[in-house]
């Protein structure tokens, strides 16, 4: 390199690092602003999915119920600790369907093989 350019170098080098120095206070404001939007949009939306939160838990506790509008109870058939298949055995068992919760003792009526 020739030494008669070395001071024009020098400003050169000077004057774009001063350009590369204003670009990065700019893009750090930029972000800056952006982080403050999100924050402040993040804020925005957990109040929105807060005020929807019990609509939401009621919404699931209606959709939990089975299609037929009964609450957890059960109209199939049960065999009477047998091997036979269902159906075919002589004394088997189905529920009787009541307005009890779930979880709670359901009363067996025994069925003939021909009346089911």
């Amino acid at each position: 390199m020739d030494p008669r350019y070395t001071g024009e170098m020098l400003r050169h080098l000077e004057k774009q690092n001063e350009h590369l120095m204003d670009a990065y206070r700019s893009m750090s404001h930029e972000l800056h602003k952006l982080q403050v939007e999100e924050e402040m949009l993040m804020r925005k939306f957990y109040e929105l999915m807060s005020a929807q939160s019990p609509a939401r838990k009621n919404e699931e506790e209606s959709s939990t119920l089975p299609d037929d509008g009964r609450n957890g109870q059960s109209s199939a058939l049960i065999p009477a600790c047998n091997n036979e298949p269902i159906g075919q055995s002589s004394a088997s068992l189905i529920p009787v369907c009541s307005d009890e919760p779930i979880g709670q003792s359901c009363a067996l009526t025994p069925v003939s093989g021909n009346e089911q």
